[in-house]
């Protein structure tokens, strides 16, 4: 029977004190702040009938997973297909770094985008490892722990939004979670929630972040 519904979460917080882009750089794991998130996600659907747990191959996304494996009994499958986009800016602060000429020539199409995996190859990836996991689920609902870029590809696709996007206007905040249900031959967004807002927000107002 095929799950009822797809969760995508986003990871918490990360702890990134020299602010670069971190991307697949392996060895980046979540701050206190980011752990704190994950469980609050977690805990968030406490009494749903979750039956499968998926996440990235990343660092940030398994300690994102924990939680939620611990809070449900379920083991965490690694998915490949739901990981981050490799980035030409990766290990780099991208405002200091795309001032420099050399870095100018990855930025000559931002619509397919030029400096990483194209648009449509996250799509087709994510799309295509989210079908495997609703029709894999014996019922109930997925959990899926993947990153910002790749769950905005797929809110757009199933809202039929060109892919092409201002990253500043995104909306998946860290630990959000973006809900999809099947309707005929696609899959819709039904529900997205920030559970770990109050979280976040407090540490900048007190400067924790």
């Amino acid at each position: 029977m095929p799950a009822d519904l797809v969760r995508l979460v986003r990871h918490g917080e990360v702890h990134n004190p020299e602010g670069i882009l971190y991307g697949r750089i392996p060895g980046y794991h979540l701050s206190e702040l980011g752990h704190a998130m994950a469980a609050r996600a977690a805990e968030s659907l406490q009494g749903h009938p979750v039956t499968a747990l998926y996440a990235s191959p990343l660092q940030r996304a398994q300690e994102s997973a924990k939680p939620w494996s611990e809070a449900f009994g379920l083991p965490i499958v690694t998915e490949e297909r739901i990981i981050e986009p490799h980035n030409w800016f990766e290990g780099t602060s991208v405002r200091r770094a795309v001032r420099h000429p050399r870095a100018w020539v990855q930025l000559r199409n931002p619509l397919r985008p030029s400096w990483g995996e194209p648009y449509r190859s996250v799509e087709a990836r994510m799309l295509a490892a989210i079908d495997d996991a609703w029709r894999g689920a014996d019922g109930g609902e997925v959990v899926m722990v993947s990153h910002q870029m790749p769950i905005v590809m797929v809110a757009r696709s199933v809202k039929d939004l060109r892919l092409p996007h201002n990253p500043s206007n995104r909306r998946c905040t860290l630990s959000s979670i973006t809900t999809l249900r099947r309707e005929g031959d696609r899959f819709v967004e039904v529900d997205y929630q920030e559970p770990a807002r109050e979280l976040l927000e407090s540490a900048i107002d007190t400067g924790a972040v």
